[in-house]
């Protein structure tokens, strides 16, 4: 038998000003809660390194404006910040961490809608290990697949209630699509739109990377690398990595860009990565089959964006 990974939960109580800590072993959803039966909620997953929520204030304002696509009044950021210190520090004290490589605290951030009729939703964070996987893929890097998302880049303009920009519990698709690139002997996937565009990874952002040495006239060369994801108004979720990790890549020197992009684009590329809290940047070694790039120049890349990733709090 399997047993379930180490877990603490904090609920956002009005009666406990840190959080109230439950009992991960026992109920505490009921079964009519929206979210259990409806996927009627959002949530946010970080990392915690050393005991400290990485980018917290960036997860935080992207809960909230997930909330209010759905509609959904939470406490205030505040009571979030105080609930997840709890959690961390919980999870730290009843499970240490082997060694500081290894501690890591992955931290949901979960909202539902409650029960039937209910005054407010139910709000809790979830405190867990981070997988093993996802450093091991950090690494080792991924092979993914592309697989048709089933809209087009202007669905989310022309019909907002589907949510697409919101990070809501429904992810069945998402789940879906991950089981069908295992099926196929691929570690993740990349969606692509009806209309040819590229999107996102079921839970990741989607960057790449051109690497380009130019002659400025005077016998002399420089190197420009360009770092680029796909435009947000085609339907995808900010990536709050993405986001922090373009800020440092600027800083650093390199040319940043926003689609619109292409596969072909993809198979065109140096590097390609998919970036996510948890699982923080994998390099993409094979899509469809086909390598990406060659391995010593994804390597190097990989090594220069974590360590700017690395100093990203």
């Amino acid at each position: 038998m399997t047993l379930p990974a180490p877990t603490v939960l904090v609920f956002l109580d009005p009666a406990f000003e840190n959080g109230r800590v439950a009992d991960s072993s026992q109920p505490q959803l009921m079964a009519t809660d929206l979210g259990a039966t409806r996927g009627d909620g959002v949530f946010e997953s970080l990392l915690a390194v050393g005991g400290k929520a990485r980018k917290m204030q960036a997860h935080l304002n992207r809960l909230g404006s997930s909330a209010r696509a759905l509609d959904l009044n939470i406490p205030e950021q505040d009571t979030w910040r105080r609930a997840i210190g709890t959690a961390i520090a919980e999870f730290r004290e009843a499970y240490p961490a082997p060694s500081p490589a290894e501690d890591e605290v992955v931290v949901k951030l979960l909202v539902t809608r409650g029960v039937e009729g209910a005054a407010s939703p139910t709000c809790w964070i979830q405190a867990s290990p981070s997988p093993a996987g996802s450093r091991r893929q950090r690494e080792t890097g991924i092979d993914v697949v592309l697989l048709d998302r089933g809209f087009d880049t202007e669905a989310s303009e022309r019909a907002p209630w589907l949510l697409l920009g919101a990070k809501t519990l429904s992810y069945a698709v998402n789940m879906a699509a991950l089981r069908y690139a295992h099926k196929q002997g691929a570690d993740d996937a990349i969606f692509t739109s009806t209309d040819g565009r590229v999107l996102e990874g079921p839970t990741s952002t989607v960057l790449l990377a051109h690497v380009e040495t130019l002659d400025d006239g005077a016998g002399s060369a420089r190197t420009v690398k360009r770092l680029i994801t796909p435009q947000l108004d085609s339907g995808i979720l900010p990536g709050t990595s993405q986001d922090a990790l373009f800020a440092k890549a600027k800083a650093a020197g390199w040319e940043l860009g926003y689609g619109p992009l292409i596969p072909d684009d993809l198979f065109d590329a140096d590097a390609v990565w998919l970036i996510s809290s948890i699982r923080l940047i994998a390099p993409v070694n094979h899509i469809d089959g086909k390598e990406i790039g060659t391995p010593a120049l994804r390597k190097q890349l990989t090594a220069e964006l974590n360590e700017l990733f690395a100093g990203i709090e």
